[in-house]
């Protein structure tokens, strides 16, 4: 009995030092290899989960092997075999996704995601809202602390054949444009229209979100960027929440359905006695209103051709629902050039006009 009490105890002494020897050395491993294989915080959870079965099981064979050896009278060391183990450490569950943009000479780090939150006011109107919008934060000395949102028009695959109510109490439109007046249901995100030279409005605006995205960094604002690809699945209502819980003002950027390269203008709020007496268009019209009169301004500064009296009374769904400073910006129409130097000038004066318009 006492000769297999040995071979036993030896035995799990080896298992042991076996199983301690294989985590250094791919502790040895892991360090000679630097940062060529990172490993993810999922990953790094799961190692210290098997890591810890292991010590485990070694903890179980020792507490058999003590107890085999107080029925025995055993001792092996005459010492007292007790250990101070340390608790394994609690990872807590986090997002490896880091965003970076080092375009135009401001670098935003620290970019985070920003999802639509249920318990939002009006979030239940949303239909299309699996989507995130990132917020970037200005690495400038002269960081304002103003948050600026930029939504490319359109590109929401699917959008147009979801129906969201236009208005936040159930009343019908009272102006026209691509929903007609007396709707009382819109497309979710409309796909918008075609330039003449074939390419499609939300390209030319998702070009010119980047653009303005880069000048508003480098001057100090922070931005929050509603879509910056292709695709993103947030319809109109759930962009303007975003904008309304992560940012200071919304800025939409369009392009108009005419053929006569008629210049930019605003969509202002409707002097309609019961749509301006609707909240949260109650609370927000006038802002709405002078934030599209300074970026016209700053627009007109740069040369940018302006249509009429810069402005179009029109109840959109993204006024009907903001809460912050919101404004629907049509920088030309299908016959309007959107070069990438014409899209560096209209940039340059929507930034002009956010500066006009925040006192910057």
């Amino acid at each position: 009995m006492r000769q297999r009490g040995g071979a036993e105890r030896a035995k799990t002494v080896r298992m042991f030092f076996w199983k301690r020897g294989v985590l250094a050395a791919a502790m040895a491993a892991l360090i000679l290899s630097g940062c060529s294989e990172y490993e993810s915080s999922e990953e790094l959870r799961a190692q210290a989960g098997t890591e810890a079965q292991a010590d485990g099981e070694v903890q179980a064979a020792a507490e058999v092997r003590t107890s085999k050896q107080t029925e025995t009278g055993a001792d092996i060391s005459g010492r007292s075999q007790s250990r101070t183990r340390a608790a394994v450490p609690e990872f807590e569950t986090v997002s490896d996704r880091v965003y970076v943009n080092t375009e135009g000479g401001a670098i935003a780090e620290n970019g985070r995601q920003v999802l639509l939150d249920p318990n939002w006011d009006y979030a239940e109107f949303a239909k299309i809202t699996s989507g995130t919008a990132v917020l970037y934060q200005s690495q400038t000395a002269e960081r304002k602390n103003l948050t600026i949102c930029v939504n490319a028009g359109h590109g929401t695959k699917g959008g147009a054949s979801v129906k969201t109510q236009c208005h936040p109490d159930g009343s019908p439109k009272v102006t026209g444009g691509t929903t007609g007046a007396g709707a009382v249901t819109a497309a979710a995100v409309s796909g918008g229209m075609t330039f003449d030279d074939g390419t499609p409005e939300s390209s030319v605006t998702l070009s010119m979100a980047l653009i303005l995205k880069d000048k508003l960094l480098a001057k100090g604002y922070d931005v929050l960027m509603i879509r910056e690809t292709e695709d993103v699945q947030l319809d109109n209502i759930a962009r303007t929440l975003i904008a309304n819980n992560a940012s200071d003002c919304h800025i939409a950027l369009h392009w108009d359905s005419t053929t006569n390269n008629k210049g930019a203008f605003y969509m202002s709020v409707p002097n309609v006695e019961s749509y301006r007496s609707m909240e949260p268009v109650k609370s927000h019209w006038q802002q709405h209103n002078a934030l599209g009169e300074s970026l016209v301004a700053g627009l007109k500064g740069a040369g940018v051709k302006i249509f009429s009296g810069g402005s179009m009374a029109m109840d959109l769904t993204q006024t009907s629902f903001s809460t912050v400073p919101s404004v629907d910006i049509e920088l030309g129409d299908k016959a309007s050039d959107h070069s990438s130097a014409t899209l560096a000038t209209l940039a340059d004066g929507l930034v002009a006009g956010v500066n006009q318009y925040f006192g910057q």
